[in-house]
C-alpha cells in the first residue's frame, strides 16, 4: 500500500473499502449501482482483506432479485412473504388515493403493487420516484371485489452508514489539498495517477459540484468515453440521470393529469445525458417553466406552485479535431435547438470543458483504499444544506456594485461548491487560506462562468463577453 492508502484506511476505518477491479467480476451480469456493490464488498471482506465471493453470491441470490427470479411465484403461488434489497419506483395514484409501486427487476408493475397507508406514514421518502431499500412483500389475493395485489408491508431505507459530517470535516485537516483531491477522485472510483496534472484532476472533480450545491446548473460537453454517464448514474441515489427519450413538463415539474410532482422535486440534481438525443414535448411551455425554475427555484403548473433545490446538468458530446480541440468554437451549438436561447443559457452557472479530460482507460481504474461510495454519497448530500459555506463566500468576495446579478450568483455558487468539496473543514472566513481559496475555488469558478459568458456572447451580442471584476476582500 502507498501512503494515501494507509491514510484513508487509518482516518476512515469504517467508511473505507479496498477496491480491486477484478473483485467486481462477482457482480457480472447484474446491473447494480456502485453504492450497492461497495456495501457488499465491505460487508464480505474480512480483516485480512480477503473477499468472501461465495457469501456475496449467496446474498445476491437470496436478497437482490433478478428478472428471471421466482419471487412473483413465491408470493402468489406459495403465499410466501419475501424480503429483498431492491430498487423501487413509486407513483402516487391521486384518484384512487393510494401509493403504487413497481419493481422492474422482478416484473412487479404499477398496477400490481400497493404501499399501505400505515407504511407510507412511517417513511417520508415514500412519496414518489426511485429509491433503494429493504422491503418485505406480501401477496393480497383477490376478494371478489378487487384483484390481487402485492403489498409492501415493511420498508427500511438503504442507509447503511450513520454519517457524521463533523467527523468528515475534521479529518480533512489530516490531508494536504493535493491528497484530498486524490481522495475525492478515488471516491469517484477513479485512479488519481491516471491524470496528467493537478489542473486535470480539479477539472474532473468539477463534476461533483452539482452534488453539493443547491440549484447549481452546469453544462459539460465532452467526447464519448470520458465517464460522464458513469459519474452521474452510479455515485449517488440522490440524483436522477435521463439518457435519451422524451422530457416533458409533466415529467420534469408536475403532471396535471395524474396530480403527481415531477423528478425535479424529488432529487438533488437531474442530469440530462446524451442531450443531443433527448426530445422535448410542449417546448414553449417547458422552456418557460424551465426558465422560471432555473432563475428562482420556483415553478408553477396549472394551479400548483412548488419550490425545489435541485440543480440541472446537461451532458453532451462534442466533435474534436486532430489536436483534441472542438471543431466548432461555438460550443453551445452542440446543444439541441430547445436550448438555443441566450436567456435560458444565461441561467446555467458554469461550463466544464470535458475534452480536456482523459478517455477512460485501464490506468484510470481505482485500485486501493477509497471511501465507500454509499458513505461518500451521503456526505455529498449532507454538505448541500450546510449554511456555513455561502456566508463564508460573502465574507471573502468583493463584489462590484454594478456587477451582473446572474454572473455574481454563478460565481458565488460555484465558489461555495468548490469550498465544500476541497475545504469542508472551514467554519468562517478566518479559517480560509486566501491563496488556496483563489487557486482552488474562486479562479475555477471564474473560469467556468467565463466560458458561459463568452459562449452566450457569440450567440447574442447583447450579452457582454467580460465578467465582473470579482476579487478577494
Amino acid at each position: 500500500m502507498n501512503p494515501i492508502d494507509e491514510k484513508i484506511k487509518d482516518t476512515f476505518p469504517d467508511e473505507s473499502v479496498y477496491k480491486m477491479p477484478e473483485r467486481y467480476g462477482v457482480f457480472s451480469g447484474k446491473n447494480l449501482p456502485s453504492f450497492i456493490k461497495d456495501w457488499l464488498i465491505k460487508k464480505y471482506t474480512d480483516n485480512d482483506g480477503d473477499l468472501d465471493t461465495h457469501g456475496i453470491k449467496s446474498f445476491l441470490e437470496d436478497h437482490i432479485p433478478l428478472k428471471d427470479s421466482r419471487i412473483k411465484g413465491r408470493l402468489t403461488n406459495d403465499n410466501e412473504d419475501v424480503v429483498v434489497l431492491t430498487r423501487i419506483l413509486i407513483e402516487p395514484d391521486i384518484k384512487a388515493g393510494v401509493l403504487k409501486f413497481s419493481i422492474p427487476d422482478i416484473g412487479i408493475k404499477f398496477n400490481e403493487g400497493v404501499i399501505p397507508s400505515y407504511v407510507a406514514k412511517q417513511h417520508a421518502e415514500l412519496k414518489g420516484g426511485e429509491i433503494w431499500g429493504v422491503v418485505k412483500l406480501s401477496y393480497r389475493p383477490p376478494d371478489g371485489r378487487e384483484k390481487g395485489v402485492v403489498d409492501l408491508v415493511e420498508y427500511k431505507p438503504f442507509k447503511p452508514y450513520a454519517v457524521d459530517l463533523e467527523y468528515y470535516r475534521t479529518i480533512r485537516k489530516e490531508y494536504s489539498t493535493e491528497e484530498w483531491i486524490d481522495l475525492l477522485i478515488r471516491a469517484m472510483e477513479y485512479n488519481p495517477q491516471g491524470f496528467e496534472n493537478l489542473t486535470q484532476k480539479l477539472l474532473f472533480i468539477s463534476r461533483l459540484l452539482i452534488f453539493v450545491e443547491p440549484r447549481l446548473n452546469i453544462i459539460e460537453l465532452a467526447p464519448k468515453g470520458t465517464g460522464k454517464s458513469y459519474v452521474f448514474g452510479n455515485i449517488s441515489k440522490y440524483g436522477w440521470l435521463i439518457s435519451g427519450g422524451t422530457v416533458s413538463r409533466a415529467k420534469l415539474f408536475y403532471d396535471v393529469s395524474r396530480s403527481t410532482m415531477g423528478i425535479i422535486t424529488i432529487y438533488d440534481f437531474v442530469a440530462m445525458d446524451e442531450i443531443q438525443t433527448i426530445r422535448f414535448s410542449d417546448e414553449s411551455e417547458l422552456r418557460g417553466a424551465l426558465k422560471n425554475y432555473l432563475e428562482s427555484g420556483v415553478f408553477t403548473v396549472a394551479n400548483v406552485r412548488q419550490t425545489s433545490s435541485a440543480g440541472l446538468m446537461l451532458l453532451g458530446n462534442i466533435p474534436l479535431d486532430s489536436g483534441k480541440t472542438p471543431l466548432n468554437q461555438k460550443y453551445l451549438d452542440e446543444l439541441p435547438l430547445f436550448f438555443q436561447d441566450s436567456a435560458l443559457l444565461d441561467r446555467f452557472h458554469g461550463f466544464i470543458e470535458g475534452w480536456r479530460l482523459p478517455r477512460m482507460n485501464e490506468s484510470l481504474k481505482v485500485r486501493g483504499y477509497t471511501l465507500n461510495v454509499e458513505y461518500f454519497s451521503e456526505i455529498l448530500h449532507c454538505l448541500r444544506e450546510k449554511p456555513d459555506y455561502p456566508s463564508i463566500i460573502d465574507e471573502l468576495l468583493d463584489i462590484p456594485r454594478n456587477a451582473d446579478t446572474r454572473d455574481i450568483t454563478a460565481i458565488k455558487r460555484l465558489s461555495s461548491a468548490y469550498l465544500k468539496l476541497l475545504f469542508p473543514q472551514v467554519k468562517s472566513g478566518q479559517d480560509v487560506n486566501r491563496d488556496d481559496f483563489s487557486t482552488f475555488c474562486l479562479n475555477p469558478a471564474l473560469t467556468m462562468r467565463g466560458i458561459v459568458r463568452r459562449q452566450i456572447h457569440l450567440i447574442d451580442r447583447e450579452f457582454k463577453e467580460e465578467l465582473p471584476q470579482v476579487s478577494l476582500k
